[in-house]
């Protein structure tokens, strides 16, 4: 079984999978919305990426 595939597939966030989507959105507190809002603004699917980008927006506001 390899592991590299899992690990990516676990790394980045999936837009056409609401469930990854609202996972994302209630671990962070916000709207899916503001997920693929984020997504978007980031041009990233990395969660890393689109975490710190909600946690940088939320500090601003």
């Amino acid at each position: 079984m390899s592991t590299r595939g899992s690990k990516v597939e676990r790394r980045e966030v999936n837009s056409s999978q609401p469930y990854e989507v609202k996972y994302l959105a209630d671990k962070l507190g916000v709207s899916s919305q503001a997920i693929v809002g984020a997504k978007r603004a980031t041009g990233s699917s990395d969660r890393k990426d689109i975490e710190n980008y909600i946690k940088n927006k939320k500090k601003t506001n």
